[in-house]
């Protein structure tokens, strides 16, 4: 739909972002992947402290179909559509392109006249998104300022190589693949960019094939999932530099980029290393007109009974963290990450993202620890802080606890039971869990969640 002016929940900076009006609602991919051949859902959630349904479902919408596996979906539009070369900078942010990356179906989903009754406009069927690509299994959703980007795991084989296709901002037609020159790339995750350089950040995790039916040993103990940076030139659409981190670090996943577009740097978390269990937090810059990566964040794995872990972690004796997101506020200062495997919610302090400090943790759920809420101090939790979503102002944090099914089963044998919560920050740095927001979803299980009107990883900016 065209505005006469540009919609008011785009920015032209990060700044002007952070004095938006705090979110009401948030939107939740919720799958069904507790054995009932039922399908997955977008859920929503009252945000809205003031509200009586606060920190509740208040409305979901059910998918057509069965066995989607609903990931991460993304806007139509964001606030890089103020960019001066946008050719959309009148489009609004109404719709919520949601994919499953086991089906390869895309979800358009129009939010409007109801927010809290959003409905079904289109479906992209993977047939389309095959013929058009050659891609299979679409991942992160970001919205852009000449189109919608999506990244993709693989090939309709269900090997690779993985990448990133574009759908039109208008008629949400899949336009193409959007690489010109892949040069090694192979393997894909992430993507991020910094619009003020006209340069794209990939990440590689795995083809469908090394994914879909959990960690494969094998291909871990081989050094064989992903492990490298790619950087790209955004209006090119051409592979630029190769980053390796060495085969020891496994799974190189989530990209976080400064959102200040003078700023030529970015976050990126790892999952494991081969050497010690240890997560990493790596940040990427630009030196000399080159882009390096070098880690600046490790956290150990930790001691544990063999007979508390699952099969596939017993040998070890030890609770690997398990980075599986991670996120940075608006003004580039706090960087939050999830580890899945030990339970535990960290805060740092990244003004400084050669020197990061640490200042504050949380723990809720763990392969172990199975830390309770407030709101149910007696109650064990499994599962652990998974996808995070941060508000524009920095104030409140949202994660919940499902990953991807098989690596669900895998880590969590006896079945996550899926949860929501809230978490309140403070602005000097520190931060606590609220006590009245604790959302369980029965047998539907929670994974990435939006914010109306926008939050921290939806949008890019190209001002200052």
């Amino acid at each position: 739909m065209s505005l006469w002016r540009p919609d008011p929940t785009f920015y032209p900076s990060p700044k002007m972002a952070m004095a938006a009006p705090p979110e009401k609602l948030a939107y939740v991919a919720m799958l069904n992947a507790n054995g009932h051949k039922r399908p997955d859902a977008l859920g929503v959630v009252d945000v809205d402290p003031a509200s009586t349904g606060y920190g509740r479902l208040v409305g979901q919408l059910d998918m057509p179909n069965t066995g989607d596996e609903l990931h991460h979906f993304g806007w139509n539009a964001c606030s890089a559509s103020l960019c001066p070369y946008a050719p959309h900078p009148h489009i609004e942010r109404r719709y919520l392109i949601v994919p499953g990356i086991n089906s390869s179906r895309i979800h358009i989903v129009d939010t409007k006249p109801d927010p809290k009754k959003p409905q079904i406009v289109k479906v992209i069927e993977p047939e389309t998104l095959a013929a058009r690509t050659g891609y299979a299994s679409p991942h992160t959703i970001h919205c852009g300022p000449e189109g919608i980007y999506s990244s993709a795991l693989g090939a309709t084989n269900g090997d690779g190589p993985g990448g990133i296709f574009v759908i039109d901002h208008d008629s949400f037609d899949i336009l193409g693949k959007w690489e010109l020159d892949r040069g090694p790339q192979y393997l894909a995750y992430d993507f991020g960019w910094h619009l003020g350089f006209d340069t794209v950040i990939t990440s590689e995790w795995g083809t469908p094939n090394m994914v879909k039916h959990g960690i494969n040993p094998e291909i871990l103990l081989k050094g064989g999932y992903g492990h490298k940076l790619h950087v790209w030139d955004l209006r090119k659409r051409r592979h630029l530099q190769e980053l390796d981190l060495g085969a020891e670090y496994q799974m190189a996943l989530e990209l976080r980029p400064a959102h200040d577009p003078t700023r030529a740097y970015g976050f990126l978390g790892v999952v494991v290393s081969l050497k010690d269990l240890s997560a990493s937090i790596w940040l990427w810059h630009r030196d000399d007109g080159k882009w390096s990566v070098k880690k600046v964040i490790e956290i150990p794995a930790e001691p544990a009974d063999p007979e508390k872990l699952p099969p596939l972690l017993q040998g070890f004796k030890a609770v690997p963290p398990l980075i599986t997101d991670i996120n940075l506020s608006l003004d580039d200062r706090f960087l939050y990450i999830s580890c899945w495997g030990t339970g535990e919610f960290l805060q740092y302090d990244v003004s400084d993202p050669f020197h990061p400090k640490k200042t504050g943790s949380i723990h809720l759920g763990g392969i172990v620890r199975h830390a309770a809420h407030p709101r149910a101090p007696k109650t064990e939790l499994n599962g652990g802080p998974q996808m995070v979503e941060l508000s524009r102002d920095g104030k409140r944090i949202y994660f919940t606890n499902s990953l991807y099914s098989p690596w669900d089963a895998q880590f969590y044998p006896e079945g996550v039971r899926s949860w929501m919560v809230k978490v309140d920050a403070k602005p000097e740095g520190g931060m606590e869990l609220d006590p009245k927001f604790f959302l369980e979803s029965g047998d539907l299980r929670l994974h990435q969640v939006r914010l109306e009107g926008g939050d921290t990883s939806s949008d890019s900016y190209c001002y200052s």
